[in-house]
């Protein structure tokens, strides 16, 4: 079966097509373009099926980065994603950013348990723990620094993520290892992740753990003209 994976979660816009069968990838298309995920997504789909030699017509199943990320980013993606599911009628299936940064950092430190750790601002961090089978053992949540090396520190975790740094920092000089430092993982660990858990056939969902900071206007309303 072959996978098309696609992140739009935070400053690229990337896809890949894995065949799942021979656990390899075929082809892959990633742009760092900070934003535009809408106009540049379907471009880079198309270029990472070109690279594998394939149609939309020979895919299996959909994966896709679900957050959490980019607010209008991960909405992006998962639409993109539940068209194509409906179009081909084929399965889709959401991978969240931390489980596929743990993934990647599962390679630099196989055997080990992983806290994948996101940068969320205003002094708090999303944050999932992993176990070395890449089991989810805490789920994805919203903590602080202090918190989040203490859960480190008690599962002999590698960090990873953007906010492993500000984690690191709140370990003070009791030692935590540090995987990496993206806000999003390679493109192949989305592919893998969802293979491994599966297509339920439930459709994708964002995680955003935390509402939009963008909010409408309430309590007033313009007053309409009269003619």
């Amino acid at each position: 079966m072959k996978v098309l994976a696609i992140d739009t979660a935070a400053e690229l816009c990337a896809a890949c097509v894995f065949d799942a069968g021979a656990s390899r990838e075929l082809g892959r298309s990633v742009r760092e373009i900070g934003k535009g995920h809408a106009e540049a997504l379907i471009p880079v789909m198309a270029g990472a099926l070109a690279d594998a030699g394939c149609d939309y017509s020979d895919l299996g199943a959909i994966a896709v980065a679900a957050g959490p990320g980019s607010f209008t980013g991960v909405r992006i993606g998962i639409a993109a994603a539940r068209g194509l599911a409906l179009a081909l009628d084929i399965p889709a299936t959401g991978v969240t950013t931390l489980a596929a940064l743990a993934r990647d950092a599962r390679g630099v430190f196989p055997g080990r348990a992983c806290l994948s750790v996101l940068d969320a601002k205003r002094g708090e961090l999303y944050v999932a723990l992993y176990d070395a089978a890449g089991v989810e053992t805490v789920a994805p949540m919203i903590t602080d620094a202090a918190s989040a090396a203490e859960l480190a520190r008690d599962h002999d975790a590698v960090l990873t993520g953007s906010g492993a740094g500000l984690v690191g920092e709140a370990a003070g000089d009791r030692l935590v290892e540090i995987a990496g430092g993206g806000r999003t993982a390679d493109i192949l660990a989305y592919a893998t992740c969802a293979v491994a858990s599966g297509f339920s056939g439930q459709k994708p969902k964002p995680v955003y753990l935390r509402g939009a900071d963008a909010r409408p206007h309430s309590g007033f309303a313009v007053p309409r003209r009269e003619d």
